[in-house]
């Protein structure tokens, strides 16, 4: 039996969504993986894409080498490329809410997301950071073994990191994290890498809050008082973890041998090593759900939107990374 197809939902419609995926479909039509866009045909026929209307996934392997097949949920008002407007937000809210239900009834073997626009959806009452908590919150009454998340990781080249905090102020970061909450995050990292990238025996790092990891608690205490704590707890139930460590000097090349992933504790202590690394070609990769989710590394980047010069490089790494993933997950292999 062929691998069931990818959704990719169109993400902003006014952002470069409907380009890089009309670019990933010319890139990856003849080789595959197989996918459909979940949005407005209208909206990515105009980049000059063939596209094709299908009302159920089993269309697609049929004719994916001639066309983009859509699931088509038009847009009740025309959008300019480059200017957002929340009227678009309904829509690009059911978008991903058709994707998800997809994947939870396993006609879909994942989801990748395009860009949203966190801004206009706000304005328009949604009420949640992002794509990851948003996703987390739809699929959190459905069964999977293991520990359940949401974490958000990273992946770049040989690097893979997983944040205990996300899309919260820098002040705020050392009250949300906690020694429940690492050991949380490391677990589901732990039984990810297992099960998504079949890595046997995971080994963790987790990075310090402090320059220097806290110099012993001259730079500050929460390396002694949390990170080191839930780090012991950590290999106490089992998890190769090593921690806390300076984050300087946690990613260069010879450090990024010694372990699996990195468990990081604020947003740009993970991404900036991510984007240095490969710009490009980033994947974000949500673990601890039922279903597969990947998304490009990037947002809706409205200042280039329409002039074609978009590149889908890193929506075409998040399409294999997630086809990867979800055929592992078809065919298990025991460690």
């Amino acid at each position: 039996m062929s691998a069931p197809p990818l959704a990719i939902t169109l993400g902003d419609p006014a952002g470069i969504g409907p380009e890089i995926v009309a670019a990933a479909w010319a890139a990856l039509r003849l080789t595959g993986p197989s996918f459909f866009a979940i949005g407005d045909a209208a909206t990515i026929g105009a980049t000059g894409c063939a596209v094709t209307l299908i009302s159920t996934p089993s269309e697609v392997a049929a004719g994916f080498s001639h066309a983009l097949p859509v699931l088509d949920l038009p847009l009740t008002s025309r959008v300019t490329p480059g200017q957002p407007t929340q009227t678009a937000a309904a829509q690009v809210i059911a978008w991903i809410e058709r994707a998800v239900a997809l994947a939870l009834t396993g006609e879909i073997g994942g989801v990748v997301t395009a860009p949203i626009a966190k801004a206009t959806l706000y304005e328009a009452g949604f009420t949640y950071p992002g794509h990851t908590e948003f996703i987390g919150a739809l699929t959190a009454d459905a069964p999977m073994p293991g520990a359940r998340g949401p974490v958000m990781m990273l992946t770049a080249k040989d690097l893979r990191v997983a944040l205990v905090t996300i899309h919260v102020p820098l002040a705020k970061v050392p009250d949300l994290i906690t020694e429940a909450r690492i050991i949380s995050v490391a677990k589901v990292v732990a039984e990810a890498l297992r099960r998504d990238f079949g890595i046997a025996r995971p080994r963790l790092v987790v990075a310090g809050l402090n320059p220097h990891a806290g110099e012993g608690g001259a730079l500050g205490e929460e390396e002694n008082l949390i990170v080191g704590p839930a780090v012991a707890a950590l290999n106490r139930a089992g998890i190769d973890a090593r921690g806390p460590l300076p984050a300087d000097s946690l990613f260069h090349d010879a450090a990024r041998l010694t372990y699996d992933a990195a468990i990081c504790l604020y947003h740009d202590q993970a991404l900036i090593p991510v984007k240095m690394l490969d710009f490009w070609g980033g994947v974000n990769l949500t673990l601890g759900l039922p279903i597969v989710r990947t998304s490009p590394d990037h947002g809706t980047a409205f200042d280039i939107a329409g002039k074609g010069i978009a590149r889908p490089d890193s929506l075409i790494a998040a399409i294999r990374l997630a086809a990867e993933i979800a055929e592992r997950r078809r065919s298990p292999v025991a460690a």
